[in-house]
């Protein structure tokens, strides 16, 4: 029915009508196109029958990657009703309900049903979002107690109240890298100004915990979704402190990626409920596969604060407590040690291609330098012939030959053009030319994919950059048992330990690769084998179950 944005604002404001005053910019969206009766009364019956017409119109106009910049991602009804029927099963009521990055307005319209005296209150960066909101209000008669506040939640002055505010939402995801300068700046000077300790790498939805924290009173209480990379990584510590300290964790309900608690971004969402002010004894934690499984934000393992307290991550405590190591079993960590792939600090430049002059082929060593070069290998990697080259020169150019060093002298004038004497790590190198590449690993490995990581023998000898890990034996081990371990790995098909991001990513840090466990070494063959006996039997299986079907 709706082609752009413009005809979605034109329909948005005939569903407002003419009572209500709007700002220049609400009323510029929508230009000169004008939106049909029949249009209007369908999408009015439509948000009166409880959809969300309007906000499923803006997603379809807006692309999943436009809105993933500004981390509009839109919440299932199902979690929405979760997090409400949470809310209203509390002891307090509150007077003032608080949507940041309200969109347009699924928590707020849940909010207004559900509490039909409390104040409301959306904040919303989009004008179009909040304009989409304000028709919903129109429509469904809560418009007289609604505010809408169009801007950035952690600007927001929060005026008192007699009595509890309720923050529900689902707060914008948005990495640090694209956060400015001047917010990172904020993030850390709020943080201090409470007694915690920030990392400026934190993503925007911990800005907004934070904000929260800041500006919530003793006896306001809430529920945010977000993606849960924050409950392992180093700088989502700040959330672990302000949840055991100030904004009174109550409960955390982990939703796997499979139950797709966003629709337009495959990633692990996290719902974190909060009593500020409270301490609890312990903290209820737990998973759900599906958004079905929600029905109560009140069930879950109970885990006592002081295990939390000491746990560097949180996601292993979701179960039965952390994962034990098998019996006869071993970490790679007793093997191995397991290091980053080198930082050239500038790819285009010592990534070998044809676009750069000519070097002496001494000093291009094969090399992995895209995760796919190692996914297309099943278990050993035994030819360099398709990888790319990476430029290895030495520090000290002194000794070379003179026609190497004309040749040389070339390629670093034109490394200088492409301004690669400038980066960071260029500049905190002994030279700024000379990479200084680890030796071959014994075994390589993706560490972050929508998958396991994936284990290779490097037979090629071929070195790595940072889009993978390498294994180095801490003693040397035969080249049978290698691949007995190779085999074991990619037949374990093992996520857990690492750290899941928004869009499914799965990440594994050295240390977590170390932490993960093979079979003793006398027992590796016999068990290896057996797990390729049950997989040839699985595919058996499924090639018979395709031919009958």
């Amino acid at each position: 029915m709706i082609s752009s944005e413009k005809e979605l604002a034109a329909l948005a404001i005939k569903l407002i009508g003419d009572g209500t005053t709007l700002s220049a910019a609400e009323r510029k969206l929508a230009g000169t196109a004008k939106a049909t009766m029949p249009i209007v009364d369908s999408v009015r019956a439509l948000i009166l029958a409880g959809e969300d017409p309007l906000g499923d119109m803006f997603s379809q106009l807006r692309s999943a990657e436009l809105r993933r910049e500004r981390g509009a991602t839109y919440t299932p009804c199902a979690i929405v009703d979760a997090m409400m029927n949470w809310a209203a099963n509390e002891t307090n009521i509150p007077v003032r309900v608080v949507d940041p990055g309200a969109g347009s307005g699924r928590y707020t319209i849940a909010a207004a049903k559900r509490f039909p005296v409390a104040a409301l209150l959306a904040i919303e960066m989009d004008v179009l979002a909040a304009l989409l909101l304000r028709a919903n209000a129109c429509v469904l008669g809560f418009a007289g107690r609604l505010t809408i506040k169009i801007g950035d939640y952690r600007a927001l002055e929060l005026p008192e109240v007699n009595g509890p505010t309720l923050f529900i939402g689902n707060p914008p995801y948005v990495r640090h890298h694209q956060i400015s300068e001047e917010w990172k700046t904020w993030f850390a000077e709020t943080a201090r100004k409470l007694d915690f300790t920030a990392s400026k790498l934190a993503g925007l939805h911990i800005h907004f915990f934070l904000k929260t924290r800041s500006i919530a009173r003793k006896g306001d209480f809430g529920a945010f979704i977000t993606a849960a990379e924050w409950m392992d990584v180093n700088y989502g510590s700040i959330m672990r402190q302000m949840l055991a300290d100030g904004l009174g964790g109550a409960s955390l309900h982990l939703i796997e990626p499979e139950a797709l608690p966003f629709a337009d971004a495959m990633t692990t969402g996290a719902i974190t409920c909060f009593r500020v002010g409270q301490h609890a004894k312990d903290f209820v934690m737990r998973s759900v596969k599906s958004a079905k499984e929600l029905n109560t934000l009140s069930t879950g393992r109970r885990v006592p604060w002081g295990d939390l307290n000491k746990a560097h991550k949180w996601s292993p405590l979701i179960g039965a407590g952390p994962k034990v190591k098998p019996a006869n079993h071993i970490e790679l960590g007793e093997l191995f040690r397991v290091h980053r792939g080198q930082v050239t600090g500038g790819n285009a430049v010592w990534v070998y291609s044809d676009a750069a002059p000519r070097l002496p082929e001494r000093f291009l060593l094969p090399a992995i330098t895209r995760a796919r070069e190692l996914l297309a290998v099943n278990y050993v990697l035994r030819e360099d012939n398709e990888l790319r080259r990476v430029v290895d020169l030495p520090a000290d150019l002194s000794g070379l030959s003179s026609s190497e060093r004309r040749t040389i002298e070339k390629f670093l004038h034109w490394a200088r053009t492409m301004n690669a004497q400038d980066s960071y790590i260029a500049q905190h190198r002994r030279a700024w030319w000379s990479v200084g590449y680890k030796a071959p690993a014994s075994i390589l490995c993706t560490y972050m994919a929508r998958q396991a990581p994936h284990f290779v023998r490097n037979a090629a000898q071929a070195r790595h950059i940072n889009i993978a890990h390498g294994l180095y034996l801490l003693e040397p081990l035969p080249i049978k048992t290698l691949d007995g371990i190779v085999r074991f790995l990619q037949l374990s098909d093992n996520k857990e330990g690492g750290r899941t991001y928004a869009g499914g990513l799965i990440k594994f840090e050295p240390k977590e690769l170390e932490r993960l466990t093979i079979p003793r070494l006398e027992d590796l063959h016999d068990i290896t084998a057996e797990m390729d006996a049950r997989a040839a039997s699985r595919r058996r299986q499924q090639g018979s179950g395709s031919l009958s079907a």
